[in-house]
């Protein structure tokens, strides 16, 4: 039985990644409007009755992109140096320094959800997860420095990850890595210093 299920649930697998893909590619070419179900049973190369084997409907299909999209870009490895870190204002550094390797990856992906997300309930339940993540990650640094007692007056938990939400913006890293041409590195150096200033004693 074995010898039988194991190729069967590879391919799925593999089904299940290519339809990911092919629906994240549709978006960064072309937008959240092109991403119907025939257009990704096409892109990724199968039929849509294969499609509806592994997701009942275009929102669970975008839904779950969030994960994947988490998943092929290595997320957890990213922000390993942040929680890693031997103290919050060190964690701090190196969630600038994630921002700056990470988030340019995201830039179409991003700017596709946000265009879409006021007409298209789909594209916004997917930006609305990716922002609640950020949110998350913002309030446990914060909560860090907090609990160091490295936190900076006159900000709270809550007020501090707000802002370090709000500096997660698409248009800081677009603006400045790609507008203004600042290598990654730069990027990171600049907005940590920033990070330090505002929120750290």
């Amino acid at each position: 039985m074995t010898t039988i299920d194991e190729p069967t649930n590879a391919r799925s697998r593999r089904t299940r990644q290519a339809l990911l893909t092919a629906a994240r590619d549709l978006i960064e070419e072309h937008g959240f409007g092109a991403v119907t179900m025939t257009q990704v049973a096409e892109r990724a190369g199968v039929t849509r009755r294969a499609l509806y084997l592994h997701f009942a409907s275009r929102t669970d299909l975008l839904t779950e992109l969030f994960d994947h999209v988490n998943d092929t870009e290595d997320l957890a490895a990213s922000t390993r140096p942040v929680w890693d870190a031997p103290d919050a204002v060190t964690a701090l550094d190196e969630w600038a320094r994630h921002l700056a390797r990470y988030h340019p990856r995201l830039i179409g992906l991003a700017r596709a959800a946000d265009h879409a997300r006021r007409s298209d309930p789909d594209a916004a339940a997917h930006w609305d997860l990716v922002r609640a993540d950020w949110h998350d990650h913002c309030r446990r640094l914060a909560q860090w420095l907090d609990h160091d007692g490295r936190l900076a007056p006159p900000w709270t938990v809550a007020t501090a990850a707000d802002m370090l939400w709000a500096l997660m913006s698409f248009d800081v890293v677009e603006g400045l890595i790609v507008d203004r041409d600042w290598p990654p590195d730069q990027f990171a150096t600049h907005l940590a210093t920033v990070f330090r200033a505002t929120f750290t004693l």
